[in-house]
């Protein structure tokens, strides 16, 4: 069973700066987080632009449960300037890269592993298939109930494993994240061009009908130092290892 919540979030990118933020969050952000919040980082990615938003970075932070995400929105804006002080020449840094984004709070399904689960069990993606299904209010988990019998085994026959599976909180029960890993990107296109086709609807895509779900998959990489990638969380020291290519 899994008791965290997590913090989901669309980063909108300033030009050229998508490499510099991403190792912005990961190699000077997760330690402090890790440190003072106990929050951990669940993956850092780079939207492919041809499937979504450009230039666009996905952000995925593990909270300690409710309380654990209580205590750390107290710590960061228990402040007059709603912002921790101590951070203040992190995020002049980050506003450098970024201008803007879109967040959500989002509770994982019971069977939906923990990041530390994760990494354990070697879970690793050459791509990501990020799925954000809007479905009729109040039946969001639901849909999440059905996923490891119907949409699973679909998508294992591709070659796409389940990273996890999350409701978006704090509305009104009408969205679902699902996140798959795929070793490869010859897996993921031929997964696409089965999924294209008009011809025989599997249990899944029957079952996401009758919810009324709109799908939307766009596609994500990871960020070198993310743990899907690297096996762990990110370390102070990964900031002066890893060299930023040139802008």
């Amino acid at each position: 069973m899994n008791h965290k919540v997590y913090i989901h979030e669309f980063i909108d990118i300033i030009g050229s700066n998508r490499a510099n933020y991403m190792h912005h969050m990961t190699a000077n952000w997760g330690p402090i987080g890790r440190r003072e919040r106990n929050q951990l980082c669940f993956g850092v990615w780079g939207t492919v632009g041809s499937t979504g938003a450009w230039p666009q970075v996905v952000n995925m932070w593990e909270e300690d449960g409710w309380a654990g995400l209580a205590s750390s929105f107290r710590h960061e804006l228990g402040h007059p300037t709603l912002q921790d002080p101590s951070l203040a020449e992190w995020w002049s840094r980050a506003a450098g890269f970024r201008r803007g984004g879109t967040d959500r709070i989002m509770v994982p399904a019971p069977w939906s592993r923990t990041i530390t689960e994760l990494c354990t069990d070697g879970v690793r993606g050459e791509c990501y298939a990020h799925e954000l299904i809007s479905v009729r209010p109040g039946s969001a988990w639901d849909l999440l109930d059905r996923v490891q019998e119907l949409a699973e085994p679909g998508y294992a026959t591709f070659g796409l494993s389940l990273v996890g599976g999350w409701a978006t909180a704090m509305r009104s029960d009408d969205e679902v994240l699902l996140l798959w890993a795929s070793s490869s990107w010859e897996q993921w296109s031929t997964f696409e061009a089965a999924r294209s086709s008009p011809a025989g609807a599997d249990p899944w895509r029957k079952t996401l009908a009758s919810f009324d779900a709109v799908l939307r998959r766009i596609l994500l990489v990871d960020a070198p130092l993310a743990p899907l990638r690297t096996g762990r969380q990110p370390q102070a020291s990964d900031a002066a290892t890893y060299e930023l290519p040139p802008v």
